[in-house]
C-alpha cells in the first residue's frame, strides 16, 4: 500500500484499523460488484457476521473460501450432514450450526434466483434500480443501519427461502458491494467509487 494512501483521511470506522482492514476499505468496501460468485460470498460473510465484528469476519475469509470450495455454489448445494460435520469441526471459520445450514440453503434458492433471473446480479441490484446510490454521509454516526431499500431485499430474500438476511446484514451486504456508496464525504475513496 503506497504512503499517499496511508496518509489519506479514510472513514472513521477504517482509521487505525489492522493491516487487513486498512485494505478492505481501500480496496474492496462499496465497490460495485456484479460477479455471481463474489456476491454470493459477500451474502455469506455478511450473514456470518451477525453478532460479531467485521474484523473476525475478515481475519477467516480466506478459510471460509478454502472450507466452501471457494464459495462454488453448485458445490455447496450438495453438501451432505458429512460437510456439516466437516465444517462444524473447522477451526478456522465461525463455527455456528444455524450459519453453516443456511449457507447451504442459501446456495440452494441462490440457484433457484439465477434460473429465475439469469443470474443472482441481475435480481439483487434491481433494489436500487441497478446503480449504486450515491450517499453523501460526513459522519460515520449519519449512516443508518438499515433503509427501506434494505428491508424490501430483506422481505423478497426471505420469501425466496434464504436465511440471516435480515433487514441491517442486507444494508451492510448493499455497503460492501457497491450497491451504496457509503464512505463519508471526507475519505478518499468517496470520489474515486463515485467515479465508478
Amino acid at each position: 500500500m503506497s504512503t499517499r494512501k496511508l496518509k489519506q483521511k479514510r472513514c472513521a470506522w477504517a482509521e487505525g484499523s489492522s493491516p487487513r482492514m486498512l485494505k478492505y476499505h481501500d480496496t474492496e468496501w462499496g465497490v460495485p460488484v456484479h460477479n455471481d460468485r463474489k456476491l454470493f460470498e459477500f451474502l455469506i460473510l455478511e450473514g456470518a457476521q451477525a453478532g460479531l465484528s467485521w474484523q473476525t469476519v475478515l481475519n477467516r475469509r480466506s478459510n471460509y473460501r478454502k472450507a466452501f470450495d471457494n464459495f462454488n455454489t453448485k458445490k455447496i448445494a450438495k453438501y451432505t450432514s458429512k460437510d456439516i460435520k466437516r465444517l462444524l469441526n473447522d477451526k478456522g471459520i465461525i463455527r455456528n450450526h444455524l450459519k453453516i445450514e443456511a449457507t447451504i440453503d442459501n446456495a440452494k434458492r441462490f440457484h433457484e434466483v439465477k434460473k429465475e433471473f439469469g443470474s443472482f446480479d441481475k435480481y439483487i441490484w434491481q433494489f436500487v434500480g441497478g446503480k449504486t446510490i450515491k450517499n453523501k454521509f460526513k459522519k460515520l454516526s449519519e449512516l443508518p443501519a438499515q433503509t427501506n431499500e434494505s428491508k424490501i431485499m430483506s422481505r423478497d430474500l426471505k420469501k425466496r427461502g434464504f436465511r440471516f438476511v435480515g433487514p441491517t446484514i442486507c444494508y451492510a451486504f448493499m455497503q460492501a458491494v457497491g450497491m451504496v456508496n457509503d464512505h463519508t464525504t471526507d475519505c478518499f475513496r468517496y470520489r474515486e467509487i463515485s467515479r465508478l
